[in-house]
Formats: structure tokens, sequence, C-alpha cells
């Protein structure tokens, strides 16, 4: 999917950074990937190229044989979806739980207040709610903006799942919450993500997150991916060899 991607900032300057450094990706359809690394190590930056909101210097985005590398992030939205770190980015707080579904769901199209209305949607995302197991079936109504951080989260979440994307980036989606809601968020995200078998970016900085989620673990360092695990051999890690490799 990502090939020899290159980032360098402030280029030709005494600040010029070359972040991304020929950066090769393969990622297989219904992979879970934790992506972990020291900060400044690229992690991020990788997720933002991808996503779009960072333009790459040089390399390959390919995705559904479609090449985003120089397409905007309306146009990789069609088959992108992302959850960020923030729980209010993800959601908008004075429309409604309701409101905000529908938004996700229609958001290659108008809104229309029609559908929103239907009584076979109203049903079908009461049932969706009620899988997140903290009581929005009951608040369709209620502007998002009163949710607790957990409950928003677990939204923009559902939300960027609805249109079952080719790829569902995670930048960091938990690192605002509290351990307990932490934990509820991610025990969700692996319920969604396995039951609708959705390829899946996670960024995180919790080694522990990333060694109990997903089926393949990379950690990227000074610009590379220095390890690329999957399977048993990502079972059998511990959280002190990923120590150990970040001191080398």
């Amino acid at each position: 999917m990502v090939k020899n991607l290159q980032k360098v900032f402030f280029p030709g300057t005494e600040n010029e950074k070359h972040i991304l450094k020929n950066v090769s990706l393969k990622v297989y359809d219904g992979d879970f990937i934790s992506v972990i690394g020291n900060n400044g190590a690229g992690k991020s930056t990788l997720l933002n190229t991808i996503a779009g909101t960072l333009s790459a210097d040089a390399g390959k985005i390919v995705l559904d044989n479609h090449n985003m590398v120089k397409r905007p992030v309306s146009y990789r939205a069609r088959w992108m979806s992302r959850v960020f770190q923030d729980p209010k980015m993800g959601t908008a707080g004075d429309l409604s739980v309701a409101e905000n579904l529908v938004l996700a769901q229609d958001h290659t199209n108008t809104f229309s207040l029609r559908r929103f209305r239907r009584v076979d949607r109203w049903n079908r995302y009461q049932e969706l709610l009620k899988t997140l197991n903290m009581g929005l079936e009951n608040r369709l109504e209620t502007q998002v903006k009163y949710l607790s951080g957990g409950q928003r989260q677990a939204l923009s979440l559902l939300m960027a799942t609805l249109s079952k994307p080719k790829l569902l980036l995670l930048d960091e989606h938990t690192a605002a919450l509290d351990p307990k809601t932490s934990r509820d968020v991610m025990d969700i995200t692996r319920e969604i993500v396995t039951h609708e078998g959705l390829t899946t970016m996670m960024i995180t900085h919790k080694m522990s997150d990333a060694l109990k989620y997903g089926n393949r673990l990379i950690m990227v360092q000074d610009g590379q991916i220095k390890l690329d695990v999957r399977g048993e051999e990502k079972q059998n890690l511990k959280s002190e060899d990923l120590v150990k490799l970040f001191q080398d």
C-alpha cells in the first residue's frame, strides 16, 4: 500500500528534518496494525501522509488500486475513515447523536432530514448504538456536546465505520480518555474491527495496547520501519522486548 514514501520538513534550510525515509509497507485486507514509536520517530507523519493532511514528497500510497499520494483528503474519504485523539474532532457537537450518524452514513451525499426521520433508519441506529453498551441508544436526540468523552469517542468510532471503509485510521484515539474508558473504547474498537473485517492502522503510545490488540505490530524509528511482526511472532512479544528495541 505504501511504497518508498518520503517526507522532509523545512527542506533546504538549517531546520531540515527528514522524517519519513523511503518507507514501504504492504497492508493486507483485514490487517489490524498497531503502530508504535518514540516521539518524533515518524509514526504520526506516516499516518498523516496516508490520510492526506500532509503531502508526501515522494513515493506512492495505493488503496483499492487508486494512487492517493497527490489526492486531497476529501477524495481519500471515499475509501478511508479516521478517528482522532480528541473526541470532539470526529463529531458535530451541536447536532444530535442521530444527526451525526446520518452525516457519517451519507457523507458523500446531501444531508436530508427526511432520511434522518425514516423509522427503519432510526431503529437501525438504536440497534447499532446498543452494541456500544453506553446507553446511547436512548439518547438519539441528545446533542453530542452533552455526551461524556468516552461516549463521544465511541460514537466517533461507530461513525467512522458505518460506511465500511477500505482503511480505518485510528490516531491515538484513546489517549485523551481515563484508563477505564480507554479500555472500554479499545474493546469496542476490537469488536467493530473484527466483526466488520476492517483493515485498520492504529497509532498508539501504549505498549500494552499495541501488544494486546490487532494481528500485526509495527515499530517506527528514525523515519523507518524497524520492526514488523504478525501472528504468533507478535503474540510472543513482551513489553520488555519492545522496551529493549526502543533503547537500541
